[in-house]
Formats: C-alpha cells, sequence, structure tokens
C-alpha cells in the first residue's frame, strides 16, 4: 500500500512518503495535488474535509482542543461552514457565517479557504478518493509520538528540533529530507513547520497499514456531501 502524508505550504502542498523508496515532493498546482490523492492508496492530510451546514464548531475540532489542552488549542481552528465556502471575498463569507452560526469566521480559517474548496471539489467529486484520504492534525500526532504531551511549541526552534527528533527516531531519512528541502525550495515557498508537519503525516499514514486508524470523534458523522467530519490518528 502507497502512504503518504500532505500539508499545506505557501508554494501549495508538500507531500512525503516514508515507503519503501522514501521521497518529497512540493505540488504546485491542483492537478499536480489530484494526481497524488489518486496515485497513493492513503493519505493522511492537515486541512478541514468534512464541513457544517450551520453549526460553527465541528465536534472532531472540539475534541482536538479539548484533547491537546488549552495552550495549544489555538492551532486548531474552525473551518469555514459549507454555505460560505464559495464565498467570493472574506467579507462575504463573514457575512455567511454570522447569518447561519452568530460568529464570524477567522481570518485564520479564510487563508486556508482555497485549498478546503479544492480538496472538497475532489473528494466529492470522485468517490473513491473519500476511502483513502483522511484529515488529520500534525499537533495530535507529535503528543502521541511524544507519549501523550507536547513538549513546546513549534514555533520555537526547541519545538521545531523536538518533533524532527521524533521522526527521526523512527525514520532517519528524516533528516537528510529537512535539509535537502530547505535547501531546495525557499522559506516562503515552504515553512520548516510544513517540513515536519508532513513528516508526521507521512509517519502515521504508513503506521496505520498495520496498525489502524483511530479518529476523533469515535463515531463520526459525514457532512451533507458525505464526508467525514474526524481528525484521524494512528
Amino acid at each position: 500500500m502507497k502512504t503518504a502524508g500532505i500539508d499545506g505550504c505557501k508554494a501549495g502542498w508538500i507531500l512525503i512518503t516514508f515507503d519503501e523508496k522514501p521521497s518529497y515532493h512540493v505540488l504546485r498546482t491542483n492537478d499536480e495535488l489530484l494526481e497524488s490523492l489518486t496515485g497513493y492508496d492513503r493519505v493522511f492530510i492537515d486541512m478541514p474535509i468534512g464541513l457544517e451546514d450551520e453549526k460553527y464548531t465541528r465536534e472532531c475540532d472540539r475534541l482536538l482542543r479539548e484533547k491537546l489542552g488549552g495552550e495549544y488549542a489555538s492551532s486548531v481552528f474552525s473551518p469555514p461552514i459549507r454555505p460560505a465556502l464559495h464565498a467570493p471575498s472574506y467579507v462575504e463569507a463573514n457575512m455567511q457565517s454570522f447569518d447561519y452560526t452568530e460568529k464570524k469566521l477567522t481570518v485564520q480559517a479564510w487563508n486556508i479557504t482555497p485549498k478546503i474548496r479544492v480538496l472538497d471539489h475532489y473528494l466529492t467529486e470522485k468517490s473513491e478518493l473519500k476511502e483513502k484520504v483522511f484529515e488529520s492534525h500534525p499537533e495530535l500526532l507529535f503528543m502521541n509520538l511524544n507519549g501523550g504531551m507536547i513538549y513546546q511549541k513549534k514555533n520555537t526552534k526547541k519545538g521545531l528540533r523536538h518533533r524532527l527528533e521524533l521522526i527521526s527516531n523512527l525514520e532517519p531519512v528524516a533528516d537528510d529530507f529537512f535539509r535537502d528541502i530547505k535547501e531546495e525550495f525557499r522559506r516562503n515557498e515552504v515553512g520548516e513547520d510544513d517540513i515536519v508537519d508532513a513528516m508526521a503525516l507521512a509517519y502515521a499514514a504508513k503506521q496505520s497499514v498495520e496498525k489502524g486508524i483511530k479518529s476523533l470523534p469515535e463515531d463520526p458523522e459525514t457532512d451533507s456531501e458525505g464526508l467525514i467530519k474526524a481528525i484521524h490518528y494512528v
């Protein structure tokens, strides 16, 4: 089974696989993303998939914030509701969000809405992808790799280094990948945190083949388009 982890970055998306032939790729176009989603048998991706129609916060996001704890809950933000997904501007998305939920859409959520929109389009148009593309969250994955606690925030040097060490202890090629990606791509294309996040997703996708997949919540619901509203992990 071919597995991979995908994280969004400023250049588009970064894909990493720790399969028999480990590799990394920066996907700059939507076509490249689709080719990767269809080319792998299992993908863990850090991007909201199942969306609410009228509720501001998904149950999986609430549970994830609770799991990570107050200090790290800010790394989880509610994605746009489906009626606001195709709004042409932040102002209109905000209005639609407020009309349905009485809460405004955060700037962070709006900034990744174009990526959510692309992924949502592919998953709703190609039903086979629903069975192999799973929403996950790197901070939850790192917490589990670190014995149930988060060491430092990833925007600190210690936090970033600790996360890289967690992966490198399990996948030694990670150190080389981290260095090579930093040399090959500018920081305004692929950030250091994007690299380690993609690595955590890749490792979890690989491990899930043998260990299976768990989710928050345990028995998730699907949204109005049949997409699962859950955060997946191993």
